[in-house]
C-alpha cells in the first residue's frame, strides 16, 4: 500500500488485531542478487547511516538454518549503519522477508527489505485473553474475535457501544478498550451479577482499569427492549445466543408448560417491526 508518511502508517496499524506490523519498503528482488541492487538504488539507507540497527529474517512457508541467516545479514553492510548492532532497543529494526509460495527450489521465490515503522495492537490478544480473565462462562467471546469485532463497529472515543447479549462482557470489554463507551444488557441478570464478590461483569471492567468506559448493563429481553425510539447509539455489536453453548432462556414464569406468544400491536412479536426493537446505527 502508499501512505502518505510514517504517521500514516501508525495510525493505520495501532489498531490492528490481524496484523503484526507495518514496514517500509526497502528493496525487493526475486534473489539476493535483485535485492541488495534494489536496495541500493532506494538508497534509503543513507539518511539513517548514524542508526543502531538489529535484523531479522522471516521465512514464509520455508526455512533458513541459523548460519545461513547470519551470512544473509551479514550481506547488507553496505548499508554502514555506525550505531552498530543492538539487539534490544536498536533506532532500526529491519526485517528480511523470504516467500517460499510457489517456489519449486529451496530457495524462496520473491525476497523484501523492510524498515519497522510501527508494531500492530495484537499484544491486545494475550492482555484480553480468556484465560487470564476474572470473569467468564461459557459463552464468552474469545479475545481476539471480540478486539476483530470492536474493529469492525468503528469504536473509539466520544462513541456509544451497546451488547444486547452481554454475558460477562467481552465485547463491551474490547469496545471499551478501543476508547469507546460501553452498554449492555442480558435476558439472564445472573450473567451480570455474577457468581461471587469480585466475580461480576464489573470487576472485568475493573481488572483492565476500564471502569471509566462502563456506562451500566440492565435486565431485558430483546424484543421488549426499554431503549428509547431514535438514534441514541453509535454501534450494536454482539454474539446472539444459539442454544449449543448454553440452554435457551426466555421470561416468563418457572410454572408456565408452554411458552407464551408475545403481540405487539396485534402481530407476533418475533415477527413485528415495531419501531422500538430497530437500533439505528447511523449507517
Amino acid at each position: 500500500m502508499r501512505l502518505e508518511n510514517a504517521e500514516a502508517a501508525r495510525a493505520l496499524i495501532e489498531r490492528s488485531i490481524l496484523s503484526y506490523g507495518i514496514y517500509e519498503l526497502w528493496g525487493v528482488g526475486e534473489n539476493y542478487d535483485l535485492l541488495h541492487a534494489d536496495v541500493q538504488a532506494r538508497c534509503l539507507y543513507k539518511e539513517l547511516s548514524s542508526s543502531s540497527f538489529r535484523f531479522d529474517i522471516d521465512c514464509y512457508l520455508g526455512k533458513r538454518p541459523h548460519d545461513t541467516q547470519t551470512r544473509i545479514i551479514e550481506s547488507f553492510s553496505y548499508t554502514g549503519f555506525q550505531g552498530g548492532a543492538r539487539m534490544r532497543s536498536p533506532d532500526l529494526r529491519m526485517r528480511i522477508f523470504e516467500d517460499y509460495q510457489g517456489s519449486s527450489s529451496a530457495e524462496p521465490s520473491v525476497i523484501y527489505l523492510g524498515r519497522e515503522v510501527a508494531k500492530s495492537a495484537r499484544d491486545a490478544v494475550t492482555k484480553y485473553s480468556l484465560k487470564t480473565r476474572r470473569y467468564i462462562s461459557r459463552t464468552s467471546m474469545d479475545a481476539e474475535l471480540s478486539l476483530v469485532t470492536a474493529n469492525m463497529v468503528l469504536a473509539a472515543p466520544g462513541k456509544i457501544m451497546y451488547d444486547p447479549f452481554v454475558g460477562t462482557g467481552s465485547f463491551a470489554i474490547t469496545g471499551a478498550h478501543f476508547g469507546a463507551a460501553a452498554l449492555g444488557s442480558d435476558i439472564d441478570g445472573r450473567s451480570i451479577r455474577g457468581v461471587a464478590q469480585g466475580k461480576d461483569l464489573r470487576s472485568n471492567f475493573a481488572q483492565y482499569n476500564l471502569q471509566g468506559n462502563y456506562l451500566d448493563s440492565f435486565i431485558a429481553d430483546l424484543t421488549h427492549t426499554p431503549l428509547r425510539m431514535g438514534q441514541c447509539l453509535d454501534g450494536i455489536v454482539c454474539d446472539p445466543p444459539y442454544g449449543v453453548r448454553e440452554g435457551p432462556k426466555v421470561l416468563g414464569h418457572r410454572g408456565d408448560k408452554e411458552a407464551k406468544l408475545v403481540l405487539i400491536e396485534g402481530v407476533a412479536a418475533h415477527l413485528s417491526v415495531d419501531p422500538r426493537m430497530l437500533l439505528d446505527s447511523g449507517d
